[in-house]
């Protein structure tokens, strides 16, 4: 084989290969899951921030109101127990051990819970988008309710547009960022169609500010919200099954014929299991066992059957609600036993590699 011959070959197999690598990582993207970065300890940020979580009232029955909060170490807010202990979000060998993790998953897109310009989960918002990168994995937003009005809501996403939108790892579908937008209700459809409407006053479309807006649907009625507010499609969150018609498994196909017929994207959330009791002790009946990962495998099941686009994971590391996938130990602490998950503390992260490709394979 002749010099040419060989160089057009190394070219060629270079060009099908790095085809391909892209196609399956953009095909990973289909999966995404919630991150948390709002956990802090007194080493890295002089604190403790979440870990050290208040017991929350209830919102009518007096008996649970000012029971305190935790102190953090040994006595945390969840109901599971770190592998990694009290870390920080700030510190970058947590982030790159956390972006290994999730890479090991088969998740494409970290969806970042996201509180706003100089807001703590802000600050590091570059060094996990640089690790991430590292990763080859993509950051997307999770926008929380701390903004009061559609114009404070623009002038926050200006700033995550400029400040961010340039790098890399900054996820985009069809060139365009996908914003989650949690407790999107609280504000009415009307004044979100001023935003998010071709014709609203303050539109963003065919801006630079122009993105895939994805609201939260929480009861069955919220179908005239999507209708009214202009929002390209809706998640669901919760990943407790049957804690509002959004998360209720059973209803996942009346969510997709209706995105089917607005047109609207729609992305099932599932989840490993729900306990929150540490911090809500007076929900217990929203637990949801994670029966050695069946309940998992259930609700993951149930989100590929109804075919959708995308597959939203709730959470790597939400930890008061008992919903992440990354590593815990047992633990007892005084009194409490924290639950764990056996015998491998990586049982979740191998089970959520196996069902995303269950997921990416019936998307062939």
């Amino acid at each position: 084989m002749n010099y040419f011959k060989k160089a057009l070959l190394v070219i060629t197999l270079t060009f099908f290969f790095s085809e391909n690598f892209a196609q399956k990582n953009t095909f990973r993207e289909k999966v995404q899951i919630f991150y948390y970065g709002w956990y802090g300890n007194p080493e890295t940020d002089g604190s403790y921030h979440h870990w050290n979580h208040d017991i929350l009232p209830h919102w009518s029955n007096p008996k649970w109101n000012n029971l305190g909060n935790y102190k953090g170490g040994n006595d945390i807010g969840a109901n599971f127990y770190p592998a990694l202990g009290n870390y920080s979000s700030n510190d970058p060998k947590i982030i790159e051990k956390h972006m290994k993790m999730i890479k090991e998953s088969g998740v494409g897109v970290v969806v970042i819970s996201w509180l706003g310009k100089d807001s703590y989960t802000d600050k590091s918002t570059l060094k996990y988008l640089d690790i991430a990168d590292r990763f080859n994995l993509k950051i997307a937003f999770h926008i929380e309710p701390f903004y009061k009005t559609v114009s404070e809501f623009k002038d926050q996403i200006s700033y995550l547009v400029k400040t961010y939108s340039s790098h890399h790892a900054f996820y985009k579908k069809d060139g365009k960022p996908l914003y989650y937008v949690y407790d999107s209700y609280k504000i009415s459809p009307q004044e979100w169609a001023k935003l998010l409407s071709k014709k609203g006053e303050s539109t963003v479309r065919n801006t630079e500010l122009d993105a895939f807006y994805i609201g939260l649907w929480v009861e069955k009625d919220d179908s005239r919200f999507f209708g009214e507010s202009g929002f390209d499609g809706f998640y669901t969150y919760f990943a407790s099954d049957g804690f509002v018609f959004g998360s209720t498994t059973s209803n996942w196909e009346y969510l997709s014929q209706y995105a089917k017929e607005h047109h609207l994207i729609f992305i099932p959330c599932v989840g490993p299991g729900y306990s929150d009791t540490r911090i809500r002790p007076w929900n217990e009946a929203n637990f949801k066992s994670r029966d050695n990962g069946k309940y998992y495998e259930n609700m993951f099941d149930a989100a590929i059957n109804v075919n959708p686009d995308f597959i939203g994971i709730t959470s790597f590391n939400e930890w008061h609600e008992g919903t992440q996938i990354e590593p815990a130990i047992p633990k007892k602490a005084g009194n409490f036993t924290y639950e764990d998950y056996g015998k491998d503390s990586m049982l979740y992260i191998k089970e959520t590699k196996k069902l995303t490709d269950k997921f990416l394979k019936s998307k062939q």
